[in-house]
């Protein structure tokens, strides 16, 4: 069994005159991503590895996770093509995982997670809001077997506030 858990950036701040992958967490971000990780930590996950995208605002929500669950910053790595808007380079990217690790998080973008929180989980999501969480399991042995799986969990941070 593999357990992959997708989970979008935190808002972003559009306050600066950077580049797309400079662009910042806001402090709602950074929030939101405490909010949904704290939540993720009470379901007692084992995380075998974490990628990010290269995005700076994915990065640092990967950075809230990482400490909060904890993971092992030697079991974390930034990945090139999780820059990735359509889901293709993310899918290519699941299929090729280590097969020793059964539990991978992936910090990303939309539309690609929505894209495929939709293509491999059994619910439909409209949307994977920002600091969204989506863990799907598939019932496989190999990674590269991933295509269809049952959502398992969704953590927004808009059901975690009163």
């Amino acid at each position: 069994m593999k357990q992959l858990i997708l989970i979008r950036h935190g808002k972003s701040s559009w306050d600066y005159q950077v580049s797309d992958k400079d662009r910042p967490l806001k402090e709602k971000g950074i929030a939101d991503a405490q909010l949904v990780a704290g939540k993720f930590k009470e379901l007692d996950v084992k995380i075998d590895f974490a990628y990010s995208s290269p995005a700076n605002r994915a990065f640092h929500t990967g950075m809230i996770f990482l400490r909060t669950l904890p993971v092992a910053l030697k079991n974390f790595r930034v990945e090139e093509s999780l820059y990735d808007f359509s889901g293709d380079h993310v899918q290519n990217f699941v299929k090729t995982l280590n097969n020793a690790w059964n539990t991978v998080l992936i910090f990303g973008h939309n539309h690609a997670l929505t894209t495929l929180a939709n293509r491999w989980g059994n619910r439909y999501i409209e949307n994977v809001p920002t600091a969204g969480l989506v863990h799907i399991v598939f019932d496989v042995q190999e990674w590269s077997n991933s295509t269809k799986g049952i959502t398992k969990n969704s953590i927004f941070p808009k059901h975690l506030k009163p």
